[in-house]
């Protein structure tokens, strides 16, 4: 390879695209690992259909020696394993940016983009659909000038049949220098390496850093991974993980554990949800406390099962018939999620009622590097009752009773129907007002301990008070921020990260502030919210609600227009 010239990248962007059954997800996550090893930081996200086999899958890595917070729209390199995957991104690599296609499955390519015979060169060995997607790996190395020694050695780190993928590997790595004459990119090293996590994995070890003692959910994406995760280390853990026969039977069962004193979590999306409503009001009535996670896809009904929105806010905030108190809270990246979800446990066991943390697909299911710092969680407890007649729903001026489990002497009644303070059923008009009384106190007392912590994410604070303020929440912090920094964008940036209930008192002093919200909702859930909780009318906004998650230049540019 005769070597021109050298470029440097401040961001570098990987696309590699294919069917179902190329290993496209494989690959995103062997390319994040590699950039993480590097010290570099890495952001990867995914696409792909609901199909086994077939369709159209595609992921997308930028990495950056400074924190990333989302892909980007403009590729560096581009790989596609199939003719439909060339069609769609071969217009999306920037201008000095490498496009390889497949040409035993493309016939028709551009003049400047490297066709490599990567079926030919598979078959050859055994189960050749899956070997493609090693041919990126090779793309990248020959693009960034790196060695076919340093190319096996990725490969016997991260794939099965070794020798068979280290002989392809080598195969496609050669045609591809061959092929190469633009100028080779060089990546700056960082100085200290990260670990990658997915939002799916950030969440569960932060219920674990809580306390977490059990986990009970049935598959539904994109909350699967979680249940997958759990499952895979429920040893390294020593946490029990079961999958019941539907989500009624997991929040039921759910209950059941937490009722006997074990910090339980579910998990599940919109549909599985709503199976779990009545339920989740029998936790309310009961103070039984639970976490639950929401990852949120595009509805109603099945909507777009692999694809991200966020829609079901009011869902999460309304969950439950009957008036009880619950915590809802939903994370901006994936760190917060880690450190949210273990204050989300201690919460529900503080205040003994169910806490909500709510996310997408678009965290769920993209992968990050990030720190953590295990200080920063927080661990669950509650109150215990220490001597005396044990009254489960002891009224106090807190609204939070002590709490007692077996083994004990003493009786311990949860109750669905309302009741006195033993647990025993009523319809005594006075004690029913008494029984709402003490669960709005516990409201009220959850109030005041939030107004102890930090509920609100201001971002880009050094920037003046008469600065436009971007109201945003959930993932989609994470793709304003990288717009604004994109594009030099100069506008604060405010999160909550609690929603119900709604910090409100943080937020006063944004009134009358030019403002804008962008979130993913085509009705404007969150604008809503804003103007209902804190009396805050925003000047415009941003929606996007076509599945996919904001991409950095096109939300910069419309970040640009609406502040014009």
């Amino acid at each position: 390879m005769v070597i021109l010239d050298i470029v440097k990248k401040e961001v570098f962007t990987v696309l590699v695209g294919g069917s179902a059954g190329n290993g496209v997800k494989k690959i995103g996550a062997v390319l994040s690992s590699f950039f993480a090893s590097m010290g570099r930081h890495a952001f990867e996200m995914e696409d792909y259909q609901s199909l086994i086999k077939g369709g159209h899958n595609f992921c997308v890595v930028s990495t950056s020696i400074e924190p990333i917070y989302s892909h980007y729209e403009k590729k560096d390199i581009i790989v596609t394993l199939d003719e439909r995957s060339y069609k769609k991104h071969k217009d999306e690599a920037t201008q000095d940016g490498v496009v390889v296609y497949n040409s035993d499955l493309v016939k028709n390519a551009d003049e400047n983009h490297i066709g490599i015979p990567l079926t030919t060169f598979a078959r050859k060995y055994p189960n050749p659909e899956l070997r493609l997607g090693v041919s990126v790996i090779s793309v990248l190395f020959g693009v960034l000038g790196l060695s076919k020694e340093e190319l096996a050695n990725i490969i016997k780190d991260n794939f099965k049949d070794v020798e068979n993928n280290i002989s392809f590997a080598n195969e496609v790595y050669d045609f591809f220098v061959d092929h190469f004459k633009e100028k080779r990119i060089e990546l700056e090293k960082g100085n200290k390496t990260f670990p990658v996590v997915s939002g799916n994995e950030a969440i569960p070890l932060g219920a674990y850093a809580g306390g977490l003692d059990m986990f009970f959910a049935y598959p539904m994406t994109p909350a699967s991974t979680i249940l997958h995760f759990l499952a895979s280390h429920t040893k390294d853990f020593g946490i029990g993980v079961m999958h019941p026969e539907n989500e009624i039977a997991v929040i039921n069962m759910a209950i059941g554990a937490a009722s006997v004193g074990l910090k339980t979590m579910v998990a599940s999306s919109g549909g599985g949800f709503a199976l779990m409503e009545e339920a989740i009001s029998l936790a309310g009535m009961t103070e039984t406390p639970i976490l639950a996670v929401l990852s949120s896809r595009p509805g109603p009904s099945t909507g777009v099962p692999t694809y991200t929105e966020q829609g079901d806010l009011y869902f999460a905030l309304n969950q439950g018939h009957g008036e009880f108190p619950k915590i809802v809270a939903s994370p901006g990246t994936h760190e917060e999620a880690f450190y949210l979800a273990s204050d989300l446990l201690a919460l529900a066991w503080e205040f003994q009622t169910v806490s909500i943390l709510l996310t997408e697909k678009h965290l769920s299911e993209s992968r990050k590097t990030f720190e953590i710092d295990l200080e920063k969680s927080s661990f669950a407890d509650y109150m215990k009752h220490t001597d005396g007649e044990y009254l489960r729903y002891k009224l106090t001026d807190s609204g939070v009773s002590p709490l007692l489990f077996p083994p004990s002497e003493s009786v311990i009644k949860f109750s669905s129907y309302e009741h006195d303070e033993y647990g025993l059923s009523t319809e005594d008009p006075e004690m029913i007002t008494k029984m709402h009384d003490k669960r709005f106190r516990k409201y009220n007392s959850i109030v005041q301990k939030l107004k102890t912590m930090k509920t609100v994410n201001v971002y880009n604070t050094q920037l003046g008070e008469n600065t436009p303020v971007i109201f945003t929440y959930g993932s989609t912090t994470m793709s304003v921020l990288e717009a604004l920094k994109f594009g030099k964008i100069e506008a604060r940036v405010i999160q909550p990260i609690y929603l119900e209930p709604f910090p409100s008192w943080e937020l006063d002093k944004f009134k009358g502030v030019k403002s804008y919200v962008v979130e993913q909702s085509v009705m404007g859930s969150f604008e809503r919210l804003l103007k209902e909780k804190a009396g805050i009318k925003v000047n415009g906004h941003i929606k996007k609600y076509d599945g996919r998650p904001f991409e950095v230049e096109s939300l910069s540019k419309a970040i640009k227009e609406v502040l014009a």
